[in-house]
């Protein structure tokens, strides 16, 4: 009989200028940090890194991530840490850069801290990371012993993000209850690897309750570049709530499907992870058999948010039904989580689930 699990970073720290008190914040965790970062990222975070470290004396090492979090990325700046003496790690960026981050932290047997430069996934608390091949398809989770020492998040450079991102986070958080009810039900295992706590399926179910209330105003105010009360709720939301509810919670068809959707060729690969959840997560529900009124209301919330929910919106409106059931036959391969949902989910409902879905959007 499997454990009750939950699992979470040693520290969380949220809000506007929060970039400036990394320094004193890292200062316990070690001296010679490698920290990571894209160009971009890191044209507007750089500054304010540095000089809060400096402002520390922690001598850090700066190393630019490529874009794809893939097992030879990993090497290659693991490798650099090595040659550096770094005695932890800092990333700096989105999802893709965070994983990555993770991982080398891990390959040098180092504490990892995270600083998300978006809102765009939950990703940034978990001890796992998503991995790609070079060529950006999925091909596995990556676990680790400890969660992160320290996640900060700085609502401001969070908010003055492209708003597509804030959108795509909440789609990605908009996932946590749906797939931990999921795995609730079918007495599954959670990312974390025991049984949903009670901690887990309040904090999972909060997520989706505050996306529900705020989301669509904190968007509006994101357009903007603005930090308000319903921002940083959301932003709370999208990294805090969702990466607690869903790695202590568990994922279910949402997150195959989304895995399963990165085996096609074409556009598809331009859309963000949030975008591809969001249609995912519609796609459980039609699964899952719930009143259309219901996925209905999640139809009308993703709409509101720009977020894709038709087959063109998905860059698939010339999909074929055997290219469907490809993306089926990838979402309920051994080792999934579409296991959550149910292990009698065939490829064939998975491309039967995705058509119905276009079929309500459209309606």
């Amino acid at each position: 009989m499997s454990n009750i699990i939950f699992t979470s970073p040693a520290k969380y720290v949220q809000g506007k200028g929060a970039l400036e008190t990394l320094g004193q914040n890292v200062e316990s965790i070690g001296r010679k940090p490698l920290v990571l970062s894209d160009d971009v990222v890191w044209e507007i975070t750089g500054e304010t890194v540095g000089k809060s470290l400096e402002e520390k004396d922690i001598d850090f090492h700066y190393v630019l991530f490529n874009g794809e979090a893939s097992l030879n990325e990993i090497e290659r700046i693991a490798e650099e840490g090595r040659n550096e003496a770094a005695d932890f790690v800092i990333g700096v960026g989105g999802g893709k850069t965070l994983d990555t981050a993770k991982a080398v932290a891990d390959e040098l047997g180092k504490s990892i801290v995270i600083v998300p430069s978006t809102a765009s996934t939950d990703a940034p608390t978990s001890a796992l990371s998503v991995i790609y091949n070079d060529d950006g398809v999925f091909e596995s989770y990556k676990f680790y012993n400890k969660n992160p020492e320290l996640v900060l998040v700085d609502t401001k450079i969070v908010a003055g993000a492209p708003p597509r991102l804030f959108a795509s986070g909440i789609a990605d958080a908009m996932a946590t209850w749906v797939e931990a009810r999921a795995t609730i039900k079918s007495n599954g295992e959670a990312m974390a690897g025991g049984k949903t706590s009670i901690a887990a399926a309040a904090i999972a179910k909060a997520c989706e309750e505050t996306l529900f209330s705020y989301g669509h105003s904190a968007y509006k105010a994101v357009e903007k570049g603005l930090v308000t009360k319903q921002v940083e709720a959301v932003v709370e939301a999208n990294t805090l709530l969702s990466g607690l509810g869903f790695e202590s919670g568990g994922l279910a068809a949402a997150h195959a499907i989304h895995n399963g959707f990165t085996v096609l060729d074409g556009d598809i690969h331009h859309l963000t992870h949030g975008e591809k959840v969001a249609y995912g997560t519609l796609t459980q529900l039609v699964l899952e058999l719930h009143p259309e009124a219901e996925i209905e209301k999640y139809i009308s919330f993703y709409q509101s948010l720009g977020l894709p929910v038709t087959l063109e919106d998905m860059h698939l409106e010339n999909v074929s039904y055997e290219d469907l059931v490809k993306v089926g036959k990838a979402a309920t391969q051994e080792g999934e989580t579409m296991g959550n949902l149910s292990s009698e989910v065939t490829a064939e409902d998975v491309a039967d689930a995705i058509l119905a879905v276009n079929q309500l959007s459209q309606k």
